[in-house]
């Protein structure tokens, strides 16, 4: 019971506490300080950052002395504060903006001694900053302002002063805060006295206040600057210099009632300018370009849709036709029927600014762009805008030589339009020009529009358009071609005063090139068939004919530098039959292939080609090699290709006479294969004496192991190895040579003697040793038959083969 109690006082002690007194605007105190007013401060006032002379009231029941505090809470319920201000002087106490900074709001207020916690507090105050905002205005509207803008000396302007200083409400006289604006003159002087009204005096108390009815006719050209600020001496004194005076406004006084400039003295066609007119405040003016005797087009033309501007009408021409006021313009140019003339409305400065385009059909001449009050005759302005040609250039990438069927970049630059317009003249085609990606399509005449390539130009005045030369919709000549690049859309006889630039190319008809890693080629070995194919095709077909086999229109890639290759690898190659081989390869032109395989029937790609179908399977190699190329010669056909033979072997190495060699010599076994270039070839040299030693003596086996590579010989191909025979013994040795891709093995042998050597007869040795003393060499003679020619191909060079018959003596100490 006794705890409830207890609860209950603390709740009415409470909501006394949170009772405020309303909010009563302050009152004068006694007497002053240092000349300032002093204000008594009542629970519920508002007081502001850099006030001074300020007295909390001693008749009010707060009681608050001199010792008392100001606090800031920031969470009320944990008791917690930002602020916490001693009330150094209760009757002359300053809000200093050192001790409050920016924190604003509800400030509690303790008496001396009283314990700082929400619920302890005699009453609040309210703490703010002062906040005051100067604007210049029209006096005929009151919302528009003219801050940083231009007015004329017709227009009237008010001054419009906000401020938050509610808190001096109420209060009248010499205790009423007061305001002043100072004007800064264009010669540099301040005042505040302008346009015949006094801006001094202006009382502050949370209330527009305005000062109105300012007038420029007597005010000189120029600019003028406005600031309201706070006085150094009586009511409002406290704030003076410290920081709290208006931002700055400035506005420009002309001395034309009506004027037009441009932002521009020249423009190069095709791009914009803007013209700006001056004159009285949400005045509406007519302006116009003056006739200069040209089509509509040719004139620059109103950018619609701007804010402020719009189509002027029929009666405004007709009704001031009469008077001379359109005495130059012509009937080409009458409202409605374009956009040369329009109502222009000023905004609340007194400006408006419009934006003219001109286009690659605009006159290059001088234009006047008048402004007229319809209102008096005789106010009008006019600006002059000189709009010339601009400039155009074409390049093109690389030597200026191309295959056709190569992609060419043409690029250049045109300050003249938004577009350029490409054609082509050379042999055989219209010599008004013809489209780059299409040169059957005729060029129209009559006044119409080209159908001429056309490439939007960028904002930097840039262009660039890549020319693929293998669309060109027929076949064209090779030779040398102009590319023309112009600025509007005309054929070449009617280029006259057009901008344009040109460039030559030269346009070579492709080909094809091609070859074998070797005219003859070993079983197992690798072919690669390689070459190039110029034209910028993205595949050749290559066609293989040989004994039981056939490579019907295998696709190579062409990379970017035109080249391509075609492999056989060892396992292809391995199960050749020996003999001749005949190649096709087959570069497209400028289309697909027109001569295809569909499995092993060779026919044209249409049936309207003229292409006999054969059954190439059914043909021998050479008659099928022959039906490709004639189906390839056809004239219905642009492929072109190239040919080429080459001859499969079986594998054989051999070894050049080695005769008898010194113990403790350095010599080379060498020979001949029909290998390819870059085969490996593992190569062993044993001693024949291979027999248990004893512990007593060196062992008497002695060997050499390495490899060679065939390399390129005059004739055969030929291979080398180094033999290091400085720990042989005399002896006779077995050579090995083997093929590993090829699985082909030569053997010979040779003595190692002490002392002088003796020379052996020479000749192949291809065989292995058939006796521990004496070697009988067999000389074996491959003779290539010969091979069958066909018409184009050339006749296959006989292979001989080089026999020899030898003998070895065995000499042992």
């Amino acid at each position: 019971m006794k705890s409830m109690t207890k609860l209950m006082v603390v709740a009415m002690v409470l909501a006394a506490a949170l009772v405020v007194a309303p909010a009563a605007a302050r009152t004068v105190g006694v007497g002053t300080v240092d000349g300032n007013t002093v204000y008594n401060i009542s629970p519920g006032d508002t007081i502001y950052v850099g006030e001074k002379n300020l007295a909390f009231n001693q008749s009010e029941s707060w009681g608050v002395l001199t010792g008392g505090r100001l606090v800031h809470f920031t969470d009320t319920t944990a008791n917690t504060t930002d602020k916490n201000i001693v009330i150094s002087d209760a009757t002359n106490f300053e809000v200093d903006s050192g001790k409050f900074g920016t924190v604003t709001g509800d400030y509690y207020v303790f008496r001396p001694g009283a314990t700082i916690g929400y619920g302890n507090q005699a009453g609040t105050v309210f703490v703010d900053i002062p906040s005051v905002t100067l604007d210049v205005v029209l006096n005929k509207s009151r919302v528009d302002s003219v801050n940083g803008k231009t007015v004329t000396r017709d227009t009237k302007l008010d001054f419009k002063l906000d401020n938050n200083l509610d808190g001096f409400k109420g209060l009248t006289g010499v205790n009423q805060p007061t305001m002043k604006i100072e004007v800064t003159l264009p010669g540099g002087g301040v005042t505040t006295e302008f346009g015949g009204v006094t801006l001094s005096g202006i009382p502050v108390d949370g209330t527009t206040q305005n000062k109105v009815n300012v007038t420029l006719d007597k005010a000189e050209a120029g600019t003028y600057t406005a600031q309201a600020k706070w006085p150094s001496t009586g009511a409002g004194a406290s704030f003076y210099n410290k920081g709290y005076d208006s931002k700055a406004v400035t506005f420009e006084v002309l001395t034309k009632t009506l004027a037009i400039s441009a932002n521009k003295d020249a423009v190069v066609r095709d791009n914009s300018f803007t013209v700006t007119i001056t004159g009285e405040s949400k005045q509406k003016y007519f302006m116009f370009v003056k006739s200069a005797n040209l089509k509509e087009n040719q004139y620059p033309l109103i950018a619609p849709g701007q804010n402020g501007v719009s189509n002027a009408t029929w009666d405004v021409y007709a009704a001031n036709k009469a008077d001379g006021l359109f005495n130059a313009f012509s009937t080409d140019n009458v409202p409605g029927l374009n956009y040369t003339q329009a109502w222009v409305e000023t905004n609340a400065a007194g400006t408006r600014s419009i934006q003219f385009n001109t286009s690659s059909f605009t006159d290059d001449r001088q234009f006047t762009i008048r402004v007229q009050d319809l209102k008096d005759k005789g106010t009008y302005d006019e600006v002059k805008v000189k709009v010339e040609k601009g400039e155009v250039t074409v390049t093109a990438s690389g030597t200026g030589v191309y295959y056709i069927g190569e992609e060419i970049t043409l690029s250049g630059t045109n300050t003249d339009s938004k577009y350029v317009y490409l054609f082509l003249t050379g042999p055989n085609l219209g010599t008004n020009g013809v489209k780059l990606d299409d040169t059957t399509v005729k060029t129209k005449t009559g006044g119409g529009t080209t159908n001429f390539t056309r490439v939007s130009v960028e904002t930097d005045d840039t262009w660039s358009y890549k020319w693929d030369t293998s669309s060109l919709g027929q076949v064209i000549d090779a030779g040398g071609y102009t590319v023309y690049a112009v600025a509007t859309d005309v054929t070449k006889d009617d280029l006259g005063d057009n901008k344009y630039d040109t460039v030559g190319v030269t346009l070579k008809s492709a080909f094809i090139t091609a070859t074998s890693s070797g005219a003859t080629i070993a079983k197992g070995d690798k072919l690669t068939i390689s070459g190039t194919a110029q034209g910028n095709p993205s595949s050749v077909n290559v066609w293989i004919f040989g004994k039981n086999h056939r490579e019907l229109a295998k696709s190579a890639s062409v990379e970017s530098d035109g080249s391509f290759e075609y492999k056989l690898e060892s396992g292809q190659t391995k199960d050749l039959t020996a003999g001749q081989y005949f190649v096709v390869v087959q570069h497209p032109m400028y289309d697909d292939f027109g001569v295809v395989a569909v499995g092993t029937i060779l026919q044209g790609k249409t049936p309207n080609m003229g292409i006999t179908s054969v059954d190439l399977s059914k043909l021998q190699a050479s008659d099928a090699a022959t039906a490709l190329v004639n189906a390839l010669d056809s004239p219905n056909v642009d492929d072109t290709y190239t040919k080429l033979t080459f001859v499969v072997e079986e594998p054989n190495i051999f070894i050049d006479p080695i005769g008898d060699k010194e113990a403790g010599s350095k010599f080379t076994i060498s020979g001949t294969t029909n290998l390819a270039v870059g085969d490996k070839l593992i190569i062993d040299v044993t001693s024949a004496a291979f027999q248990p030693g004893t512990k007593t003596e060196a062992s008497g086996f002695s060997s050499s192991s390495g490899s060679a590579v065939v390399q390129k010989g005059d004739g055969a191909n030929k291979w080398s190895f180094e033999v290091d025979a400085t720990s042989f013994k005399p002896d006779q040795y077995i050579v090995k040579v083997e093929s590993i891709e090829t699985t082909t093995t030569a053997t010979a042998t040779f003595n190692v003697v002490a002392g002088e050597v003796t020379t052996q007869p020479t000749g192949n040795v291809t065989t292995a040793p058939t006796g521990a003393e004496t070697a009988t060499t067999t000389a074996t003679t491959t003779t290539a038959a010969t091979p069958t020619t066909t018409p184009g191909f050339g006749a296959l060079v006989a292979l001989a083969g080089l026999g020899a018959v030898a003998f070895l003596v065995l000499r042992r100490k």
